[in-house]
């Protein structure tokens, strides 16, 4: 007689983990190099040819994505006068929880005085049931330059999935000189197919992005900004050294091509090579 004890619990389940460690510095030439670099678990980062003396980390997460008891930290550090950008292999995909346990994922970036950090990962794609708990907290020098770019899409509509059920709980906060500077926070719980249908969250879209600009010409980039976005997106300066972008889209597709000319405009042409593929 065979008997098959159920999983009650998703921690009997093997989990997924990840850190990544990355610091990198100026060298001679205009040329920034890698300083340190630490990879444990599931995270790896790879390092294709620079763009105009940059580096350019790659990061991949070798489980193939996100669920409920898995965790992730990264820690990116910008040094003094550094340049690094930093993207995503793939996209992430958040897949379904068993039980009650959310997916963890922690980000702290860190970019020096006259660093310049992009932060600029690919879709976070949400299958139906995900559980998601993820914060970037950064902290920025207040003659640093910033960028990132936050894409979310809200499971596979070509395979006709609604999120009915799941956990979103996304928070952003950037600090400089000690002090907050700004502070974001989503939390979508339950039919999160419901919630975005209500006008007033994402009236009916399926995709949507967040862009934030911390630089000290912030404010002369607005106007060309503004042409470049669709009627679904919106652009306003919360000070004169920080912009903000918000996006909403039909699907990843509409969200991708809607992205591309903005960072392009705001990284001046250095999007990520996967970005392109």
């Amino acid at each position: 007689m065979n008997t098959q004890l159920p999983i009650d619990s998703a921690t009997k389940l093997q989990r997924a983990r990840g850190k990544l460690s990355i610091s990198a510095q100026r060298a001679s030439g205009d040329v920034t190099r890698l300083k340190n670099l630490r990879q444990q678990g599931s995270y790896r980062a790879i390092f294709p040819r620079p763009i105009a003396g940059n580096i350019e980390a790659v990061i991949i997460n070798t489980a193939g994505g996100v669920t409920g008891g898995d965790k992730f930290f990264t820690s990116i550090t910008a040094l003094e006068t550094a340049q690094v950008n930093v993207t995503t292999q793939a996209a992430e995909r958040i897949y379904r929880a068993t039980g009650s346990a959310t997916g963890i994922m922690r980000t702290k970036l860190y970019a020096e005085n006259a660093a310049q950090l992009y932060w600029l990962p690919q879709e976070t794609i949400l299958f139906d049931g995900a559980r998601l708990q993820r914060s970037l907290d950064i902290d920025v020098h207040p003659n640093a330059k910033f960028l990132m770019v936050e894409p979310l899409v809200f499971g596979r509509e070509a395979s006709g999935e609604t999120l009915r059920s799941g956990v979103l709980d996304d928070r952003v906060t950037i600090t400089s000189n000690g002090q907050p500077i700004y502070h974001d926070r989503i939390k979508l719980e339950g039919d999160i197919a419901a919630h975005l249908k209500r006008p007033a969250i994402a009236n009916s879209a399926r995709a949507a992005a967040s862009i934030v600009l911390v630089d000290q010409h912030a404010k002369p980039v607005l106007a060309a900004l503004r042409n470049l976005l669709p009627t679904t997106a919106g652009a306003s300066l919360l000070s004169e050294t920080i912009l903000v972008v918000r996006v909403l889209a039909t699907d990843s597709y509409a969200l991708r091509s809607a992205l591309f000319p903005i960072l392009t405009l705001l990284t001046n042409n250095a999007v990520p090579k996967n970005w392109r593929l």
